[in-house]
C-alpha cells in the first residue's frame, strides 16, 4: 500500500473515530420512520450482477476478464451467504439483473440480441463507459450450463427457497445507466417491463429498485411502473427514507461491505458493529450494501460476525427488507391520514 492510500486509511478511521462517517441525521418525528418497538432499522442489499455489471469497468486494463472472475466468484459465495442469511435470520434484499432470470437466450432471424431492447447510446459514465455499436455485445447468446456468468435462475430459486423470506429487487434487464440524460425513457421501459415479466414466471413482483452505478435518474417513469423505492449513495448515511412527490422512497445507503485491504479483519468487524450501535441510539435506518461478488475473506471471516452481532441486537433492531419497511412506511402515513394508531409487531 502506498503513502495515499495509507493517507487515505488514516483519515477514513479518524473521521469515523470522531463520528464524522457515516453523517447521522436528526428528525423530530423519529416514530415515523422507527417503529415504536424497535430503537432502529436494519436493511442490507445485495446489488446481484454476476458478468453484467463489470464489463466495461472503466478502471480496468481487460473489464471482460475481470466481469468473468467476479461472475464465478459470486457463484461460489452466494451459497455460502445464504448459509448464513439462514444461521443468523437476515432477510435481505437482492437487487438483481433481469437477464439473470433467463436460462438461455438466443438472436433473433437478423442476428440481433434482444432487439426489443432500444439501443443503447454511447456515454461516458462514473463507472463504466460505453462507445460500442452493440450494448449486447458480450452476451452469449447460450444457457446457463454453457455460460453460468450470465444467466442464474438456479440462484434465483435457491434465494427464493431460503429458509428466511428474502426479497427479489429490480437492477434493470443488463445493468444500464439510468441518467435521464443518458437513458431515453423508451429505453428504460423496455429494461424494466422485461425484468417484470420474467420475474412473474417465479412468482416475483418486485417494488424495490437500485439504479445500476448509484446512476440515479427516470425516478417517474420508475413510479409509473409500480416501484415503491429507489437507493442513493450521497455520501455514508444514518438516517432516514425520503419520500417523493411520485411516491417513492429513497433510500440513503449507509455503508458498502466490502474487504479494504489497508483495515485488519478486526478494524472491520468493530467498525460495522459500531455503526449498528450508533443506528440504535441515534434512532435511525442503518441500510447497509454489498456486491455477493466480493472476497472470500469478507464472506468467511467478516459477515459471520457482522450477521451475528445484528442477531444479538434484533430485540432493538428491526431487521427487515426494503419492501417491508416501504410497506410499513406507506400504513404508518394511511394510519396517519385516518387518525388511527398504527405500530409494527413483529
Amino acid at each position: 500500500m502506498g503513502l495515499l492510500g495509507k493517507f487515505k486509511s488514516q483519515l477514513s478511521k479518524i473521521k469515523f473515530a470522531l463520528s464524522f462517517n457515516p453523517i447521522i441525521e436528526k428528525s423530530s418525528d423519529r416514530e415515523k420512520y422507527i417503529p415504536r418497538n424497535y430503537d432502529a432499522v436494519f436493511t442490507l442489499t445485495a446489488d446481484f450482477e454476476l458478468a453484467w455489471a463489470p464489463r466495461y469497468n472503466n478502471t480496468s486494463r481487460n473489464s471482460y476478464q475481470d466481469a468473468i472472475r467476479l461472475a464465478r466468484q459470486e457463484r461460489e459465495n452466494i451459497p455460502k451467504l445464504l448459509t448464513l442469511f439462514d444461521q443468523y435470520n437476515i432477510p435481505i434484499t437482492w437487487a438483481t439483473v433481469g437477464h439473470l432470470f433467463l436460462d438461455s437466450c438466443e438472436m433473433d432471424h437478423q442476428g440481433k440480441k434482444h432487439s426489443e431492447i432500444p439501443p443503447v447510446p454511447e456515454y461516458n459514465g462514473p463507472y463504466w463507459d460505453f462507445h460500442n455499436d452493440d450494448w449486447f455485445e458480450y452476451d452469449p447468446c447460450t444457457n446457463l450450463e454453457e455460460d453460468p456468468e450470465w444467466y442464474a435462475p438456479d440462484l434465483v430459486q435457491m434465494i427464493l427457497e431460503s429458509k428466511v423470506k428474502h426479497e427479489i429487487g429490480c437492477h434493470t434487464f443488463s445493468h444500464i445507466d439510468c441518467r435521464d440524460e443518458v437513458c431515453p425513457s423508451d429505453l428504460f421501459i423496455s429494461e424494466i417491463t422485461k425484468c417484470q415479466a420474467l420475474a412473474k414466471a417465479f412468482d416475483i413482483e418486485m417494488k424495490s429498485f437500485v439504479h445500476p452505478g448509484h446512476t440515479v435518474g427516470n425516478l417517474d417513469n420508475l413510479a409509473l411502473l409500480g416501484f415503491t423505492s429507489f437507493q442513493s449513495d450521497p455520501g455514508n448515511i444514518l438516517g432516514y427514507p425520503i419520500q417523493h412527490q411520485n411516491g417513492l422512497w429513497e433510500f440513503k445507503r449507509t455503508m458498502d461491505c466490502y474487504l479494504r485491504k489497508e483495515w485488519s479483519i478486526d478494524y472491520h468487524i468493530n467498525r460495522y458493529k459500531k455503526i449498528i450501535d450508533r443506528a440504535i441510539q441515534s434512532n435511525t435506518l442503518c441500510n447497509l450494501w454489498f456486491h455477493p461478488s466480493l472476497s472470500p475473506v469478507f464472506v468467511n471471516d467478516i459477515f459471520p460476525a457482522l450477521l451475528a452481532y445484528i442477531d444479538s441486537k434484533r430485540d432493538s433492531i428491526w431487521i427487515t427488507t426494503v419492501g417491508d419497511y416501504v410497506a410499513w412506511l406507506n400504513h404508518k402515513q394511511e394510519a396517519k391520514l385516518q387518525n388511527e394508531d398504527y405500530r409494527y409487531t413483529a
